[in-house]
């Protein structure tokens, strides 16, 4: 800890940078995963070999993946941004699917049966209902991407992995231990700011609930 206090300029500029990478990649991953999630719960046999390849990717080490990203995207912050908007595709479509599926065919038939359009449906009734399990997905996707980015330090990416690896260099235990305590945390800080969200909709939802019930009973 004590070089976290001594130095929190530089453990403020190296946070930085790994937010920025994490939040990127997961915005760039969520963009990509929801409508892909749209269409493989209309078509079960796309659905099973799109999953199957998701899991092929997520099984790449990332360092693998990272130097066969090298050519494309350089040796910099695209690279990691690249690697992890793979890596969390699996568990966000995946958590995605499950949300949208979770939505019962009732409560959809009933949205169709008061006028609502498809896009009125997936906006009004799908989405909102399916946003917890939604949310879940994103919880771990984000502490996934936060241990991943680690590894850019090594390709010219900066972030946190930067103390690891040049605490394994120097010999700095101090430094491998504010690496590693500031990871957890900025891990656990997403985690919290996720729950959170999903805490907020939950009691959103119930609160809805509890109002058409009221006007039901009036």
């Amino acid at each position: 800890m004590s070089y976290i206090f001594q130095n929190p300029d530089v453990i403020f500029k190296l946070t930085g940078e790994h937010l920025y990478m994490t939040v990127v990649a997961l915005c760039i991953a969520t963009a990509i995963a929801l409508p892909l999630s749209m269409v493989l719960l209309r078509d079960e046999r796309f659905a099973s070999g799109t999953m199957g390849c998701l899991g092929i990717f997520y099984t790449i080490p990332s360092i693998a993946l990272l130097i066969l990203l090298l050519p494309v995207f350089g040796l910099n912050e695209k690279s990691v941004i690249a690697a992890l908007v793979v890596y969390t595709q699996i568990i966000l479509v995946r958590n995605m699917v499950t949300g949208l599926k979770g939505v019962p065919a009732p409560t959809l038939e009933a949205a169709t049966g008061v006028g609502m359009s498809n896009w009125q449906r997936w906006i009004k009734v799908q989405m909102p209902l399916a946003l917890p399990v939604i949310l879940a997905g994103m919880r771990i996707a984000a502490v996934v991407a936060v241990s991943i980015a680690t590894i850019g330090a090594k390709f010219g990416a900066g972030g946190l992995g930067s103390l690891l690896f040049d605490g394994i260099a120097q010999q700095r235990y101090d430094k491998i231990w504010a690496g590693a305590i500031t990871v957890a945390l900025l891990a656990l800080a997403l985690n919290w700011l996720l729950l959170a969200a999903e805490h907020y909709f939950d009691t959103v939802k119930k609160i809805e609930r509890a109002e058409k019930r009221e006007k039901v009973g009036q």
